[in-house]
């Protein structure tokens, strides 16, 4: 029984997978071809050939559908923080990392399309989630610079520079979300963004450039 078991759970979860990415790549296409505001959860549903359950159940809510990389997102610039090698201080670690994602040209910085940041600038609901997402970023980078620091939710130090170092990871997305509806090419936003990134990580460099290196 043993042996089977596994193989069961496996083709379970793919198949959960498969109907998950099934919701949101028509979520996505209604939403760009009709606008998020304008379209429902039964047109979702009806797309997706399933019922109006199924989709709440993969998606509690209607921006999720949108945001479908959103855990990633709250979670990178603490993963990013956590994971920074021996003598790396936070700074350095997610001027590294977001660099790293500009040459990816990584969905989750910014770089998402026209269409979609097109999507995302016409709804003010989603306009408003994304500021939500990124207020939850910088929460979480606080939490673990405060937690490292043996502080925990008293270290209003690691919170301030949590939020710093957040707000540059926020004003460089918008950058790129400005370039991308401005028509810019995904490989012009990245030479330019590129470069964009070293001034305004340069500028934190004397402040936190020594801040929480990793021992």
């Amino acid at each position: 029984m043993a042996t089977t078991a596994e193989p069961v759970r496996g083709l379970r979860e793919s198949k959960k997978h498969e109907t998950r990415q099934l919701i949101s790549d028509h979520a996505t296409r209604l939403f760009i071809e009709n606008g998020f505001d304008a379209t429902t959860i039964a047109d979702i549903a009806a797309a997706s050939r399933v019922a109006k359950k199924t989709v709440t159940n993969y998606f509690a809510r209607k921006e999720d559908l949108a945001f479908d990389h959103q855990e990633e997102f709250v979670a990178g610039l603490a993963r990013a923080v956590a994971e920074r090698a021996v003598g790396e201080s936070a700074l350095a670690a997610l001027r590294r990392e977001f660099l790293d994602g500009v040459r990816r040209q990584d969905p989750v910085i910014g770089f998402a399309g026209e269409q979609f940041c097109r999507m995302i600038d016409g709804s003010p609901t989603l306009t408003a989630r994304l500021r939500d997402l990124h207020d939850q970023r910088e929460e979480a980078l606080g939490r673990t610079l405060a937690e490292e620091a043996g502080a925990g939710g008293d270290d209003v130090e690691a919170y301030a520079v949590g939020a710093q170092l957040g707000c540059a990871q926020r004003v460089l997305f918008q950058r790129i979300m400005r370039l991308t509806l401005d028509g810019r090419s995904a490989d012009d936003i990245a030479g330019t963004v590129a470069d964009d990134a070293r001034r305004v990580f340069g500028l934190l460099e004397a402040s936190f450039g020594e801040y929480a290196v990793k021992k």
